[in-house]
C-alpha cells in the first residue's frame, strides 16, 4: 500500500478534504530512485502528507471554541509526555535486564584474577581521578554544532520536497539526472561542512584539554610496522605478506597524478614525458587537523597548503630518488639477495622513500608508487632498466595481500597497454585488483566509439579481471593546476559527459573521490583479514629465531650490528690508550734494535769495510767521517722515522693481539684490522721532526770521546756481536755456494751440484792464495784471476772469471771478519792507549771508536724517537682512530662488511622483532 500525495499547488483558501489513500487503482512510483542513490548516501526523506481538516463547521464556530481546543490540546500533550516517560523507562529497564542476562557468569573466574586487582580501590583515589576529568562544558566544546547540522538536514528536506514537484514536469531521464546533480551538490555541501567541523574537533583534540598525550592513529602504527618489517630477515618473508596498495601503470599513464588526487596535494616532481618516479615511494595517508607531509627519517613538516613548502617537498623527493639510484642505473633496484644488504648500500632496497601525508578528509591507507612500466629502453637509460622495473613491480605485486591499483591511460589505444598483461599474470582472478582508467576527457574526445570506454570499465576489453573499475580525470595536463581546480574540472566534465548521461558509466564508477573511498574500504578489509594471520606467522618466526639463538649462542647477549660496533669501538680505544702506558725503556730498546737491523748492512758494507782497507789510522778516520756525514745527510733520518712508524704500528697490533687473548670476540677481527689500516693510512709523521733529528744524529756521530772503561767495553761487545753475526751469515753463504761437506753428504745422503763442484774447487785455490798472503787486498788482480783459472783448468775444471771473483768476495769477507774479531780481543786492553791517543803503541783501535760512535748515535736517536712517539704521535694516532671509528659508525655499508656472520644477522632479526612486539 503506497501513500499518494498531490504535488499540485492549491489555493490558500481551498480546504477541500482529501483522503489518505487513492482509490484509482494506480500507484505513483517515485521517479528513478535508484539513480539518485548513486549520487548520495542519504536516504530519501519521507514526503509530507496533507493535513485532514473535517468540514461542517462555520467560521464563527471555529472562532468561538478556540479556547476549548487550546486547553484540550495542552492536556493531550501532557498525557503524551507522561506516557512516553513511563513507557520509555519500562522499555529501558527491560532492555537492561535482557542485556544483563546475556553476559556470562564471571564468578567462576574470580580465583584467576590477581589479588592486587581487588585492592586497587585502596591504593587509587577515584575522587581525584574524577575531579581531574574535564567538566561537561569543556567536553561540549569538542562536539560538533548539532543545531547547525539539524538546520542543514531541514534545508535538505525542504529542497528535496520542492525538487520533486519541479522534476515531475520534466521528462523522466532529464529529471533523474537533475535530481542526481542536486542531491550530489547538497551532499557535497554537507560533507564540506562536516569536514570543517571534523577539522575543528581534530584541532581541539590535538591541543588537548589537559595537555593529554594523543595516541598514534591506527594507520600510523600500521605504517611503522611496515617500516620495521622492511628491515626484517628476508628468509622468513613476513614483510611481504602485509597489505599495502601498490600503484602500477605504464609510464606517463597518470598513476602519480591519481595518487596526488587521493593525497589532495601535488607532492611529486613533474616531468614532460620523461621518467620521474625512479624508486618506490611509500605514502601513508591519514586524517589530521592540518594538511602536512613528513618523511620517516626527518622531523620537518611540509605545509601542503603553501606553494613554497610544496615546491620544497617535490625537490626533496627528487633528491632522494637520485640518491637512491646507484651510479650507472636508471631506477633504484629492489633486489635483496644478501642479508648484509638489508643495512648496507649494496642494494637500494633500504633507500625506499617513506612519506606520511595527513590532512582533513583524507582516506587512511598505505600506498606504494612504483616506477612506470616501459616497453623500450631509450638513450641515457641503463640497459637493464626495463627488466629492473618489471622485477620491482613483480616483487610488490606477488604479495598475496597487496591491493593492485592498475592505472591505464584512456587516451591511448588499449592494445598498447603493457601493465594489464603484467597484472593479469600476478592476479589472474582479479581478487585484489582495482582498475583505473585515466584521462577519460581525452578518451571521449579522441575515440570514435565511446562504447569502447564502456567495454573497458565493464572488464570486457582487457583480459585481466578486477574487483572494480573506475574512470577519473586528473586535470588538463598542466603542471600548474592545483587540486581544487582539478576536482572542479573533473566534476564539471562528468556532469556534461555523455558517458554518464547515456548510462555508459555508472555514477559510483567516476571521480577520484569515489575511487579513494573504494580503495580505502578494500585496503582495510584486506588488513582485517590478514593482520591476525600475519601476527601468528610473526610470532612463529620469532620463536624460531629465539630457539636458534639459544641452541647456537647460549651464553652470549643478543647484540645487533650497531651494539657490536659500539663494543668493538670501546675495546679499540682502550687498546690505543694502552700505548701511552708503554715504558720509555721498552720504547728505546725496541727502537734501537730495529734501527740497527735496518742500518747495519749499510754501516758494515759501505762504511766499515771500505775504511778498514786503508793504510793508516788517519786515512781510516777521514774515510769514516766523510761516509758518516753523507749517510746522515741523505738516508739516516728517513730510516729512523720509518723505523719509529713501523714500531708504533707493531706495538699497536701487539696490544690488540694481547687484548684478544683475554676475552676478545673473533667477530671484531675484520673491524679492528680495517680501523688499524685506515688509521695508519691517514697518519702522517711530522716532517719538521726530520730536520731536528738530522742535527741530533750528526752531532752524536761527530763525538769521539769515550769517557770511561764501561763505555769502551760496551763498544767492543757491540762490535764483536755485529762481526760474529756477519761471520755467521757469510759462512752460510759460502756453504750454499760450495754445497755440503763430506760429513753432511754421508749423514744426509746429499750430493753437490756441478756448479757447487766448480765453486768448491775454486774455493780451494783461493784459500791457498790467502794462506800465502794474509794481508792480501780486498780485490783480486787480473793476473791473479788468470792464475787461478789456469790452475783449475789443469785439474780439468773450466771456470768463469766472474765466478772466481764472486767466490773471492765471500772468502775474503770471512777472512777479514776473523781478523777483525782477533783485533777486538786485543783491543779489550786498549782503553789505556786510547786515552793516550795511541802514542808509542803499535795497537790502534779506531774501529772500536767507530762502533762506539754508531752505538751512541743509536741510543740518542732511539731516545729522541721515543719522546716524539709518546708526546705527539701516539696522541695523533689515537685521534685518527677516533675519527675512523666515527666515520665507520655513520657508514652502514662499512659496518655491514666488517661485522658479519649468522650470529650478527640473527641478533639483528631478534632485536627487530622486539620492536614489533608492541604491535603484535
Amino acid at each position: 500500500m503506497r501513500v499518494r500525495v498531490s504535488l499540485q499547488k492549491s489555493h490558500p483558501m481551498s480546504c477541500a478534504p482529501r483522503h489518505l489513500f487513492s482509490w484509482t487503482g494506480r500507484t505513483q512510483h517515485p521517479p528513478h530512485r535508484l539513480v539518485v542513490r548513486h549520487f548520495t548516501n542519504l536516504s530519501r526523506p519521507p514526503l509530507r502528507s496533507s493535513r485532514l481538516r473535517h468540514g461542517g463547521h462555520s467560521f464563527q464556530q471555529y472562532r468561538s471554541f478556540w479556547v476549548t481546543r487550546l486547553v484540550t490540546r495542552f492536556l493531550k500533550l501532557r498525557y503524551i509526555l507522561l506516557g512516553s516517560a513511563v513507557g520509555g523507562g519500562y522499555t529501558a529497564k527491560k532492555t537492561y535486564n535482557e542485556w544483563k542476562d546475556l553476559l556470562p557468569d564471571f564468578s567462576e573466574y574470580t580465583s584467576i584474577v590477581p589479588d592486587f586487582f581487588w585492592e586497587l580501590s585502596e591504593h587509587i583515589d577515584l575522587e581525584k581521578i574524577v575531579s581531574a576529568l574535564p567538566d561537561a562544558e569543556e567536553l561540549a566544546k569538542l562536539l560538533p554544532d548539532l543545531e547547525k547540522i539539524g538546520e542543514n538536514f531541514t534545508f535538505l528536506r525542504t529542497l528535496i520536497s520542492n525538487g520533486l514537484y519541479i522534476s515531475c514536469r520534466q521528462p523522466p531521464s532529464a529529471a533523474c539526472l537533475c535530481h542526481g546533480i542536486k542531491y550530489q551538490r547538497m551532499l557535497e555541501h554537507l560533507e564540506k561542512e562536516n569536514k570543517e567541523l571534523r577539522k575543528v574537533v581534530l584541532q581541539k583534540d590535538d591541543k588537548g584539554i589537559h595537555q593529554r598525550k594523543v595516541k598514534k592513529s591506527l594507520i600510523d602504527m600500521y605504517s611503522e610496522v611496515l617500516d620495521i618489517l622492511s628491515d626484517y630477515d628476508s628468509n622468513y618473508n613476513t614483510q611481504d605478506h602485509l597489505p599495502r596498495v601498490v600503484v602500477v601503470g605504464d609510464q606517463s599513464a597518470g598513476k602519480t597524478s591519481v595518487l596526488e588526487m587521493i593525497a589532495q596535494a601535488r607532492i611529486f616532481p613533474r616531468g614532460s614525458g620523461e621518467m620521474m618516479t625512479r624508486s618506490p615511494v611509500k605514502v601513508t595517508l591519514s586524517e589530521g587537523p592540518h594538511h602536512v607531509a613528513t618523511f620517516k627519517d626527518s622531523s620537518r613538516e611540509f605545509d601542503l597548503s603553501k606553494e613554497q613548502d610544496l615546491a620544497a617537498l617535490r625537490h626533496e623527493i627528487e633528491l632522494r630518488m637520485k640518491k637512491s639510484v646507484r651510479e650507472g642505473q636508471t631506477v633504484s633496484p629492489e633486489v635483496r639477495t644478501d642479508p648484509v644488504c638489508v643495512l648496507t648500500d649494496c642494494s637500494s632496497s633500504s633507500q625506499t622513500i617513506s612519506l606520511s601525508v595527513k590532512g582533513p578528509g583524507i582516506q587512511r591507507m598505505v600506498l606504494v608508487d612504483l616506477p612506470g612500466v616501459i616497453s623500450t629502453v631509450t638513450a641515457g637509460m641503463a640497459a637493464d632498466t626495463k627488466e629492473t622495473i618489471f622485477s620491482i613491480s613483480k616483487a610488490y605485486m606477488q604479495n598475496p595481500n597487496a591491493i593492485i591499483l592498475c592505472i591505464q591511460d584512456g587516451s591511448v589505444d588499449a592494445e598498447r597497454s603493457i601493465v594489464t598483461d603484467l597484472v593479469s599474470q600476478m592476479d589472474p582472478q582479479g581478487k585484489r585488483t582495482i582498475f583505473v582508467l585515466t584521462k577519460v576527457d581525452l578518451a571521449e574526445k579522441n575515440l570514435a566509439s565511446p562504447s569502447r570506454i564502456q567495454q573497458i570499465v565493464e572488464g570486457k576489453l582487457f583480459p585481466m579481471k578486477a574487483l572494480g573499475y573506475f574512470a577519473v580525470v586528473t586535470g588538463k595536463g598542466s603542471s600548474n593546476e592545483n587540486i581544487d581546480a582539478i576536482k572542479d574540472y573533473e566534476e564539471e566534465f562528468f556532469q556534461k559527459s555523455s558517458l554518464l548521461k547515456y548510462g555508459m558509466l555508472k555514477a559510483h564508477q567516476v571521480t577520484t573521490k569515489n575511487l579513494s573511498l573504494a580503495v580505502s574500504d578494500c585496503f582495510w578489509k584486506m588488513v582485517r583479514e590478514s593482520v591476525e594471520q600475519q601476527a601468528d606467522a610473526f610470532k612463529a618466526s620469532r620463536f624460531n629465531l629465539e630457539t636458534e639463538w639459544k641452541n647456537n649462542y647460549p651464553r652470549l647477549r643478543e647484540l645487533d650490528r650497531n651494539e657490536l660496533f659500539e663494543k668493538a669501538k670501546n675495546e679499540i680505544l682502550d687498546e690505543v690508550i694502552s700505548l701511552s702506558q708503554v715504558t720509555p725503556k721498552h720504547w728505546e730498546s725496541i727502537l734501537q734494535k730495529k734501527l740497527w737491523e735496518r742500518v747495519s748492512t749499510h754501516v758494515i758494507e759501505n762504511i766499515y769495510l771500505p775504511a778498514a782497507q786503508t793504510i793508516n789510522s788517519g786515512t781510516f778516520n777521514t774515510t769514516v767521517d766523510i761516509k758518516l756525514k753523507q749517510w746522515t745527510d741523505k738516508q739516516l733520518p728517513h730510516k729512523a722515522l720509518e723505523v719509529a712508524w713501523e714500531t708504533l704500528q707493531e706495538e699497536f697490533a701487539r696490544f690488540m693481539a694481547e687484548y684478544k687473548g683475554k676475552d676478545q670476540d673473533d667477530i671484531f677481527d675484520k673491524l679492528k684490522e680495517a680501523v688499524k689500516d685506515e688509521s695508519i693510512k691517514r697518519h702522517k709523521w711530522n716532517e719538521r721532526a726530520m730536520d731536528s733529528l738530522r742535527v741530533i744524529q750528526h752531532n752524536a756521530l761527530e763525538d769521539r770521546s769515550i769517557t770511561d772503561k764501561p763505555q769502551w767495553d760496551s763498544a767492543i761487545q757491540f762490535m764483536e756481536e755485529t762481526l760474529q753475526s756477519r761471520l755467521r751469515d757469510t759462512d752460510s753463504v759460502i756453504s750454499d755456494m760450495v754445497g755440503p761437506d763430506w760429513k753432511q753428504r754421508w749423514l744426509n745422503w746429499t750430493s753437490r751440484t756441478p756448479e757447487q763442484h766448480i765453486r768448491n774447487a775454486t774455493r780451494g785455490e783461493l784459500e791457498r792464495l790467502l794462506r800465502v798472503n794474509e794481508e792480501h787486498a780486498a780485490y783480486l788482480a787480473n793476473d791473479e784471476v788468470t792464475t787461478v783459472r789456469k790452475n783449475l783448468e789443469a785439474h780439468g775444471v773450466d771456470v768463469d772469471p766472474v765466478l772466481i771473483k764472486d767466490t773471492w768476495h765471500q772468502l775474503y769477507r770471512r777472512h777479514f771478519l776473523h781478523k777483525a774479531l782477533l783485533h777486538c780481543t786485543l783491543c779489550r786492553r786498549g782503553f789505556h792507549y786510547y786515552q793516550r791517543h795511541f802514542d808509542d803503541s803499535e795497537l790502534e783501535c779506531n774501529d772500536v771508536v767507530l762502533f762506539w760512535r754508531i752505538q751512541r748515535m743509536l741510543a740518542i736517536t732511539a731516545n729522541t724517537l721515543r719522546q716524539q712517539l709518546t708526546n705527539t704521535e701516539v696522541r695523533r694516532l689515537e685521534k685518527n682512530v677516533k675519527e675512523v671509528l666515527e666515520d665507520f659508525a655513520e657508514d652502514n655499508g662499512k659496518k655491514g662488511q666488517l661485522i658479519t656472520g649468522r650470529r650478527v644477522q640473527l641478533a639483528e632479526d631478534l632485536n627487530g622483532t622486539c620492536g614489533m612486539s608492541q604491535y603484535v
